[in-house]
């Protein structure tokens, strides 16, 4: 590529770069992995839930000088044990109650921003909480990521079988004797995993999209569901990494504003890859539905007909 370019030897030998490819990965392996089955069970509101309520530990963390990490990580499994305690489908069902508990949540986020920035003195706090950090992540936090992110797939794995029942019917599911409550606290604690993991990476605004967008795409692209698993992880990697490169490559012809964020450029393209395979579903179906012209053969009822 030119001087006024990188090239992918260049991308790849950053070892700002490989950090965040790496997490990036990672990360996007968990999602995609945990968010085929958030949609299956209907759970991406909980999802955006734990990245609200996660915001609180994240923004906590750079006040107490720990990493933000495991301030995400900590708030996120409080938050869904509350809230399995409570129970999901009751939160879900209550509208008002919801919208002032997280409100409250955000509430707690900004003011702790806000004594970020004033008693801390720190200015980024706002930008790595809310919309990421992935090109200034600490090196030494990788190992921690990849364990948690194994933590989070092994705690999925465990309660397979329980998970897919439940998913196609909760009744037969109970029936059958599964232990649909302990399923469940185990799937929130996975899920609150892969949510604070996101939110370590492209934010906690925006974390739900890498979560639920290479999912949805997934299932859209095939029914079966161990396929849509495999693909939904392949396409968080995708758009994580090409993310990361174009954020990496706008350097060079953005002007004086800079690069764009990471996080803005992989949200972007889990839109157009989620937007792409809707329009791709609408137009197959189309063609299927479309009734196809044919000519009557010599001899049928229509020839018949004529006098």
């Amino acid at each position: 590529m030119s001087a006024d370019g990188a090239s992918l030897a260049d991308f790849f030998a950053s070892p700002t770069v490989q950090a965040a490819l790496i997490v990036g990965g990672v990360v996007a392996i968990v999602t995609g992995i945990v968010g085929v089955f958030t949609v299956m069970r209907g759970q991406s509101f909980a999802g955006h839930a734990l990245a609200d309520l996660g915001a609180v530990g994240g923004s906590g963390a750079f006040l107490i000088g720990i990493s933000q990490l495991w301030g995400f990580v900590g708030a996120g499994i409080i938050a869904a044990l509350l809230m399995e305690a409570i129970g999901i489908r009751r939160i879900q069902g209550r509208d008002i109650a919801t919208g002032v508990v997280f409100g409250f949540g955000m509430g707690l986020t900004a003011l702790f921003l806000f004594w970020d920035t004033t008693l801390g003195h720190t200015s980024n706090a706002a930008i790595s909480v809310l919309f990421g950090s992935l090109f200034v992540l600490n090196h030494n936090l990788i190992p921690a990521v990849i364990v948690l992110g194994i933590i989070a797939l092994l705690l999925i794995g465990a309660v397979y079988r329980w998970l897919l029942v439940e998913s196609v019917d909760h009744d037969l599911a109970v029936a059958r004797g599964v232990p649909v409550r302990l399923a469940g606290i185990v799937f929130l604690i996975a899920l609150a995993l892969a949510v604070e993991l996101s939110s370590l990476t492209i934010g906690a605004i925006l974390s739900t999209a890498l979560l639920i967008g290479p999912a949805s795409s997934a299932l859209l692209m095939t029914r079966r569901f161990g396929l849509a698993v495999a693909l939904s992880a392949v396409l968080g990697v995708a758009v994580t990494w090409v993310g990361c490169f174009i954020s990496y490559e706008s350097y060079y012809w953005a002007g004086p504003r800079g690069s764009w964020p990471a996080s803005f450029c992989i949200v972007t393209l889990v839109f157009l890859l989620y937007l792409g395979t809707r329009l791709a579903v609408a137009l197959r179906r189309t063609r299927h539905r479309r009734p196809s012209a044919t000519v009557p053969a010599p001899g049928t009822a229509s020839e018949a007909a004529v006098p």
